[in-house]
């Protein structure tokens, strides 16, 4: 246990995540990719199915046996996320359904543990009106924290001005988006992973490294569309590392200069310092013994630098990954890394707390917080401004 001036330090995980049944069946009966992904690897060997508890084992847990497994590890507060497939490839009428059960789900775990728990709403993303009025229910209604969409909504990115009332909500609300991986659409599945045994060219499609390298071309997607000029004050959070961002920030940056960039207002560098966060992770499986490979989380660590050097340390957040990632590995790993105490802390809770405004009230509707300047960390000051429409 790391003890800081405060005491020992919280720990507040964003990438935790839950499956509705009902959402998993509805992906079943339209074969999703995703699942047939999983499939293969299941046939390989990897992350076996309990029957009792689903795939990943406590995908379903939203009481104590997630809990009991959250003391465990040393994780004070999990902000639950429903998993890839979500409701967003569904047909809209039942992803609307489907995505109210989901949040309504989350917020009963809420009620019953409401120190230990936050939500991120799931969202019916081929309706965007529909999703905007969930989103704002369950921020006002529900006391949510803010959305995770599961990446692209069949092969269509979310710099489609079709999405952008999701965007203009999450930014009047003051809540962020986190992005989660999606798989690649097919064409570049079957161009770019196929080839080797089902099991290997399914995991490299998804976790092995194509739904990391989609999620960082996705992100520079989102700016170079003009999604934070049009909303400046939104911010979105990516995991893994800050996925492929941290070697793309570099290129791109290169790459569009200003002037030379379609026209956008800022930077590549200063759009990811002011409107994104990236999330930690250890990087081990659930079925891996922590530390097993690589004892000293070196290659964690590695990749934890790049990050830290593109957004500097007030935007990076812990995640586990749970049920998917190594849940008991990911804090022995964050005490062992070299980073300084205070550093930590902020990693820890503290970014959280502030991007989240925990504690704190938030702004009155119509008002959002609009990032006008950027330190050398990354970190963004903010006021309050009008709600453009």
């Amino acid at each position: 246990m790391i003890n800081t001036t405060r005491g020992p330090m919280k720990i507040i995980a964003f990438e935790e995540h839950y499956k509705l049944l009902s959402i998993h069946e509805a992906n079943k009966k339209i074969n999703d990719p995703v699942l047939l992904a999983y499939d293969a690897m299941k046939e390989g060997g990897r992350l076996a199915e309990d029957p009792k508890t689903g795939f990943p084992t406590g995908i379903y847990d939203l009481g104590e046996g997630r809990i009991s497994l959250m003391d465990e590890a040393g994780i004070d507060v999990q902000i639950l996320s429903h998993t890839v497939p979500g409701p967003e490839n569904l047909e809209p009428a039942l992803a609307i359904d489907l995505s109210r059960q989901s949040n309504e789900a989350v917020a009963a775990a809420i009620s019953k543990y409401p120190d230990r728990f936050l939500g991120f709403a799931a969202l019916p993303m081929r309706d965007p009106a529909a999703a905007a009025h969930e989103l704002e229910r369950a921020v006002r209604d529900l006391g949510f924290v803010g959305a995770l969409i599961n990446g692209h909504v069949n092969g269509r990115y979310l710099d489609d001005k079709f999405f952008w009332p999701v965007f203009e909500c999450a930014e009047a609300l003051g809540v962020p988006i986190y992005l989660h991986p999606q798989i690649p659409p097919k064409p570049v599945v079957d161009a770019y992973y196929s080839g080797f045994a089902p099991p290997v060219s399914a995991l490299l499609s998804i976790a092995g490294l194509g739904w990391h390298i989609d999620t960082g071309i996705h992100s520079i997607r989102l700016i170079l569309g003009g999604v934070f000029d049009r909303f400046p004050a939104l911010q979105i959070i990516v995991g893994h590392h800050f996925e492929a961002l941290s070697w793309m920030a570099w290129r791109t940056d290169y790459g569009f200069p200003p002037g030379k960039n379609g026209g956008l207002k800022r930077t590549i560098k200063e759009y990811l310092r002011e409107n994104f966060y990236g999330g930690i992770l250890c990087g081990e499986f659930a079925d891996q013994e922590p530390g097993a490979l690589d004892k000293s989380w070196n290659l964690s660590n590695e990749a934890y630098q790049g990050m830290a050097n593109t957004v500097g340390i007030d935007r990076i957040i812990f995640t586990t990954d749970h049920p998917y990632g190594n849940i008991k590995a990911a804090r022995p790993m964050f005490e062992r890394m070299p980073i300084n105490a205070n550093d930590k802390e902020k990693i820890a809770h503290l970014n959280a707390e502030r991007l989240l405004g925990l504690g704190t009230k938030r702004a009155p509707r119509g008002v959002v917080s609009e990032a006008t300047s950027a330190n050398d960390d990354g970190a963004s000051s903010a006021r309050a401004r009008p709600l453009q429409r």
